[in-house]
């Protein structure tokens, strides 16, 4: 297809000209030619692939037509939407939204299916991609007026985050479309060196698990994008072009930006929550101990009316896990596991998080289980009648299943996953983009 620029009137003058534009809210900003600054602000550490993008007026989407996948957390270090700055630019198009799970406002529930809509700030045509029915991602009607197609979507380095399932699909259908795939990268917010996990067996591949990357995987969204194309995970790989970003470091976790966090959905609203899904939700998913829904700290709490906290504290302390502390804490969960009834148990802190454990926190929670509750959290749940679908479908294979129900210990399943997390690091080496 050939790229051909639209006349575009409403900004009256060249981008570089203008060094006015309106925010995501619509307050007039002042920008610094090329860098998108407001006046007074200190700019954060690191440029955003959206930043980079306007700080080269828009160069590789100049004279295109696009679509763009995007929610409220798309949007530039100084907060301005990345709807607004493209649907504003000078010498390009934007056709069409897309909006993946929660929404291109943001709004709906994990799991809750999104309908078609219309973009009220700009009137564009919003395409779910979560929904109703079979649809994951754009059809080729949703395509056809595209050159490209822009993903801008915040992750949060967890394989269950449904977004980077959004992604691949997304890049399939513009392979077969035969249009161009741009990625605005961003980071990782758990950082690009920890790999942690088991690895994605293909039989249990779903949308809370579609690429064999372990569970915690270290890649922005950008570098995935070129695994995924690079290593044939879909049929139809696109032109990949990533706009990658300026000053992140593999070691940098996401308080190391200098960026403001906007909540990528409902369930994380802070950068926070993204280190404590990958370390809590197995466990979360087995049951039988709070771990502190219904209350201001969710998956951050490990507690049960039998536990005796300061025991449990100690518990975890000789365990010489790095990075994350432990603190005694009593609560009363208004949902969940005891909902209504007095739990005490840990508070759970990441100290340093670069160097904290995430995925083994869920096993050692259950061990700690076992050797001081004296239960058998997954014996337990079997004999409930549980359905553990999601639980494999989460961890992406059954083998971390098999070895609760063999009663392997936490060190062992957690040293089953080492020689497919050496591995992986090993593949992943020559996509990577940041040093």
């Amino acid at each position: 297809m050939t790229a051909r620029p639209r006349a575009r009137k409403r900004d009256g003058g060249s981008f570089l000209a203008v060094g006015r534009r309106l925010g995501a809210r619509g307050v007039p900003v002042l920008l610094a030619l090329g860098c998108g600054l407001a006046v007074g602000a200190a700019p954060p550490r690191v440029k955003l692939g959206i930043d980079v993008l306007q700080g080269r007026a828009f160069r590789e989407l100049r004279g295109k037509r696009v679509g763009l996948i995007a929610n409220p957390a798309s949007v530039d270090g100084q907060g301005r939407s990345t709807i607004d700055i493209l649907h504003r630019a000078i010498g390009l198009e934007v056709e069409a939204l897309f909006a993946p799970e929660h929404g291109i406002d943001g709004r709906a529930g994990a799991g809750e299916e999104v309908r078609d809509t219309r973009h009220a700030a700009t009137g564009l045509k919003v395409y779910s991609l979560y929904g109703p029915g079979p649809v994951r991602r754009p059809t080729p009607a949703m395509l056809k007026r595209m050159d490209a197609l822009v993903y801008d979507l915040q992750d949060a380095g967890f394989r269950a985050y449904t977004y980077i399932s959004t992604l691949g699909l997304a890049m399939e259908s513009c392979g077969q479309a035969g249009i161009e795939f741009v990625v605005l990268d961003r980071p990782d917010p758990l950082g690009g060196l920890r790999v942690e996990g088991p690895m994605l067996d293909l039989r249990f591949k779903s949308f809370v698990g579609q690429w064999p990357v372990p569970l915690v995987y270290g890649l922005t969204p950008g570098e995935l994008a070129r695994m995924i194309a690079g290593e044939k995970w879909i049929a139809h790989p696109p032109k990949v072009t990533v706009v990658e970003m300026e000053g992140w470091r593999r070691e940098m976790t996401w308080q190391d930006t200098g960026l403001k966090w906007h909540p990528p959905s409902p369930g994380v609203l802070t950068p926070r929550r993204c280190f404590y899904l990958p370390a809590m939700a197995l466990l979360a998913n087995i049951g039988g101990v709070s771990v502190g829904f219904g209350t201001a700290t969710p998956y951050e709490c490990l507690a049960a009316p039998w536990f005796n906290a300061n025991q449990l504290c100690d518990w975890f302390r000789h365990r010489g896990i790095p990075g994350v502390s432990f603190t005694p804490v009593r609560f009363t969960p208004t949902r969940g596991a005891y909902a209504g009834h007095e739990v005490e148990g840990v508070h759970i802190r990441f100290t340093d998080p670069a160097r904290a454990p995430l995925v083994a926190l869920n096993f050692y929670g259950l061990e700690a289980a076992r050797k001081l509750g004296r239960r058998d959290l997954y014996a337990l749940a079997v004999k409930a009648g549980h359905s553990f679908g999601m639980f494999d479908k989460v961890n992406g294979t059954d083998a971390t299943r098999k070895a609760l129900a063999a009663g392997r210990g936490a060190s062992e399943i957690i040293a089953s996953w080492a020689a497919d997390e050496a591995a992986f690091r090993q593949k992943r080496r020559k996509y990577l983009l940041y040093p």
